[in-house]
């Protein structure tokens, strides 16, 4: 899997919303096999959200972000990991060990918000061994993934299933508004116009 690591001055940027430049890291058996440095020309979010799908990224680790933005990040199926700081040398090797979720590079006073957004190493790369037909028939105890931590009925990516009773579907690309289905998160549907992933508006 590939993740992203949006940095300003070789430390984390504090804002991804303004992030000019990311450090993207492929990793296989927790193992870094490649990484390189990359350009966010926009501003824009919808740039910058196509940017990372353009470059295969699963996973973005950055400072504060926009609702908006983060919302239309993990329709693309990107989980965010925010509110991280920290040297991003640092940063890339705490990612590696499961170590995000601690205090020692939350941004300060977003400890609880770092702890609540991260999601855990093994599931991605139990995941990424499944797709490479390297899994071992299922996902072990407690390895569904319906239900968010604390029971708080979030999906994998951190974000809201979504499967509430009412509610809208947005894209973010084209501003299209469906009526949500009950039971069926936004993001597994496509706007009728553009055929972009949904977000819960």
């Amino acid at each position: 899997m590939k993740a992203a690591f949006a940095y300003l001055d070789k430390r984390i940027a504090p804002v991804f919303d303004t992030a000019q430049q990311i450090c993207v890291v492929e990793v296989e058996s927790k193992r870094i096999v490649s990484e390189t440095q990359e350009l966010l020309a926009h501003d824009l979010p919808m740039q910058k959200t196509l940017r990372l799908a353009e470059l295969g990224v699963g996973a973005l680790i950055c400072g504060a972000i926009s609702r908006p933005l983060q919302a239309m990040v993990a329709a693309y199926g990107i989980q965010v990991i925010p509110f991280v700081a920290g040297d991003l040398k640092k940063v890339i090797q705490a990612w590696l060990k499961g170590g995000l979720n601690g205090s020692a590079f939350a941004m300060p006073g977003c400890y609880r918000r770092v702890r609540r957004h991260f999601g855990k190493l093994d599931d991605i790369y139990q995941e990424e061994r499944i797709m490479n037909g390297r899994g071992q028939g299922g996902m072990g105890a407690g390895g569904g993934r319906g239900q968010g931590r604390g029971g708080q009925g979030r999906g994998r990516m951190g974000g809201p299933l979504g499967a509430g009773a009412i509610g809208t579907c947005l894209c973010p690309k084209c501003g299209q508004r469906v009526a949500h289905e009950r039971g069926v998160p936004c993001v597994q549907r496509q706007c009728p116009k553009c055929g972009t992933a949904l977000t819960r508006e």
